[in-house]
């Protein structure tokens, strides 16, 4: 007999199910808005490093840093549709409170299911989403879902031209102050300047080349 009661365990209160994936819904939302604050903070940086590039007129390395900050933006960007979403699933949650209550059991969510599914699409949220998508299948909350694709919206080919024109937003707003803070007769002095010798632009070039991964090594951490 005891034996027997070892193995049938009693069933987890439903109420404190909901409220437990409540709470760490919460606590997902809270890394996604560091997250999006080192972002943000680091984007300044890059900012300041595309400015002090349009000075020493190296718009390459300028346009390259652009694109980081595009990528970075449309990272952001994912991260507060992610949260909405997470949020959505914490107030469906609440609403199946009175229900759990009353049934005394938790009951399915359509609409739990297709938040759930997206947000296993996003990079940020995969494998968290993967957890509470084994959970919630075994809870009853949603039905078993398999999908492998994750979104790679910064990849695409088909995004290469609309991410152009962002740069190019991007580099005319912050390189395009830079230059017209520049006095005229130091404009003129820089066309007048001979050009560099190969050894002293091969110099420079490995140094900015040096930083440029830095900024990305950094940008990337953060968006990681």
């Amino acid at each position: 007999m005891e034996k027997v009661m070892n193995i049938i365990k009693p069933k987890p209160n439903p109420q404190l199910v909901l409220r437990d994936w409540q709470r760490r819904l919460r606590h997902e939302c809270r890394n996604i808005d560091r997250q999006i604050r080192d972002i943000q903070r680091e984007e300044k940086n890059v900012q300041k490093a595309i400015r002090e590039a349009a000075k020493r007129n190296d718009m390459g390395s300028a346009k390259s840093l652009a694109k980081e900050i595009v990528q970075s933006r449309r990272t952001v960007n994912r991260l507060y549709e992610n949260k909405a979403q997470l949020n959505s699933i914490s107030m469906h949650l609440g609403e199946s409170v009175a229900i759990a209550r009353t049934v005394g059991h938790l009951s399915k969510s359509a609409e739990v299911m297709k938040i759930v599914n997206n947000l296993m699409k996003a990079p940020e949220m995969a494998i968290t989403m993967q957890e509470f998508n084994k959970e919630m299948t075994k809870a009853g909350v949603i039905e078993e879902m398999v999908n492998d694709a994750v979104d790679s919206a910064l990849d695409s080919e088909d995004l290469e031209d609309e991410i152009d024109e962002e740069v190019d937003k991007v580099l005319t707003a912050i390189a395009g102050e830079t230059a017209a803070e520049l006095p005229e007769a130091v404009r003129k002095e820089r066309l007048k300047q001979p050009a560099k010798s190969n050894e002293e632009a091969e110099d420079e070039g490995v140094d900015d080349e040096e930083e440029m991964e830095e900024i990305r090594a950094r940008l990337a951490k953060v968006r990681s």
